[in-house]
């Protein structure tokens, strides 16, 4: 029984090393001042873009990504977690090995946009289903924050792994290493991926039945919903939730995917620690308020952390290139704590809501907020600084979005959602966490 119970802290760890895997996404940043200085250069070899297409590729690998969260759920759903992750790590790094040949614009949007951005699905969608099986509904928020925090924490030793590759073997090379170390790291960690066994019941039902002696029915006050994709998007809930995502999402990917050109000023050389250091507020956002949720509700802390983001977006406007690297480190850590929230409220506010059978799908349905809001602000912030030379109408937007979600927190209802809490004070005075 003991070997069981540990199997799910193998397949959380597991779960959250892919996730470390595939968070090169958030490096981008590094790789488009490279190739920037490449286009500013010219000469043989050089990438020969426009300036305004610098962030096609990770605006489309967005895009992508969550796009194909639908059918890398649907695949986890049919066919489990381990085949759909190794599908994830093929498709990565045979797109890290495709952009390593070329400069091409039309091959970085295929190699990075394309099959980057339908690896990372494959890879992501396998990760927390499994890990979220083993543990009661009670645990939700904290177990889907420890495995998505992987991808953001990523970037604390992508980039700087990054950063040493570009300057010692060049952009191409790094690309060829990037994609086969990542087919190999993803592939052996699939292995570990395994759903509980049939009639497997979570640890925090069965102690708390036996010590209270609960009712039968104590496990349908608090256990999910089981909803299919269709039933799911005719709900209020679900476009609202939709509409958070975006918020949320477009939000912080805007600052994410330029915020080294954002410290270059500051920082110089080391603007790659930047990215690093928003990777770990990143990681502690997704852990901290998944915890969190799961003792004052998803609804709660979601308001709190859109209306902490709308202040950060607005101290941005007048921070940004005159604050100097303290607070750009500061605004950075936060803002990436507040965006990396929303990869482990979302997903249990799915699982919450509409059950763990069809989760795969239904989350990936919801995810697709996530890669319009990427691709939306990604590209729109480029195009405003291209015209304006400054970051301050996409900081001002993102702060009027992030209030208006605020207060669309509370249109949101999930009826389970005391008593879950309730159940989760309940079990944590019997069972240490």
């Amino acid at each position: 029984m003991e070997g069981i119970k540990d199997r799910g802290k193998i397949v959380t760890a597991a779960g959250t090393g892919i996730n470390l895997a595939l968070g090169v996404l958030y490096t981008w940043s590094i790789f488009k001042g490279e190739i920037k200085r490449s286009i500013e250069s010219g000469g043989e070899g050089a990438f020969n873009w426009s300036l305004s297409s610098l962030n096609d590729p990770y605006a489309l690998c967005c895009l992508v990504f969550a796009s194909m969260m639908i059918v890398a759920g649907k695949c986890q759903d049919l066919l489990g977690p381990r085949k759909t992750a190794i599908m994830g790590g093929l498709l990565v790094g045979l797109g890290f090995i495709l952009i390593s040949t070329t400069t091409s614009y039309v091959i970085w949007i295929a190699g990075f946009g394309f099959l980057v951005g339908s690896g990372i699905a494959f890879g992501y969608s396998s990760a927390t289903p499994p890990a979220l099986k083993w543990y009661p509904p009670t645990k939700t928020g904290k177990i889907a924050g420890i495995v998505v925090s992987g991808f953001g924490l990523a970037a604390v030793y992508i980039a700087p792994l990054a950063q040493y590759l570009l300057k010692t073997i060049g952009l191409q090379q790094s690309m060829l290493f990037f994609g086969i170390a990542f087919f190999i790291i993803v592939t052996l960690l699939a292995i570990l991926l395994i759903n509980p066994p049939d009639g497997y019941v979570p640890r925090g039902f069965v102690d708390r039945r036996k010590k209270e002696g609960d009712a039968p029915g104590i496990r349908s006050q608090i256990e999910d919903n089981e909803t299919g994709p269709l039933a799911m998007i005719r709900t209020a809930e679900f476009w609202e939730l939709w509409l958070l995502y975006f918020i949320g999402a477009g939000a912080g990917l805007m600052v994410i995917g330029s915020v080294a050109g954002m410290a270059k000023e500051s920082l110089g050389a080391n603007a790659f620690w930047a990215v690093a250091i928003l990777a770990i507020g990143n990681a502690a956002g997704r852990i901290a308020a998944g915890a969190l949720s799961d003792k004052v509700g998803r609804r709660s802390t979601l308001a709190a952390i859109f209306s902490f983001q709308a202040l950060l977006m607005f101290i941005a406007v007048m921070a940004i290139g005159t604050g100097g690297p303290v607070v750009l480190v500061l605004l950075a850590t936060f803002i990436g704590f507040n965006y990396g929230a929303n990869l482990a409220l979302f997903p249990s506010f799915a699982k919450d809501m509409w059950g763990m059978k069809n989760f795969g799908v239904n989350y990936g349905i919801l995810f697709t907020a996530w890669g319009v809001g990427g691709f939306v602000m990604s590209r729109a912030s480029q195009t405003l600084l291209s015209t304006t030379g400054t970051f301050n109408s996409s900081f001002m937007t993102s702060g009027i979005l992030l209030l208006a979600g605020a207060g669309l927190t509370f249109l949101v209802r999930d009826k389970k959602d005391e008593a879950r809490r309730k159940a989760a004070r309940q079990i944590a005075k019997q069972i240490p966490v």
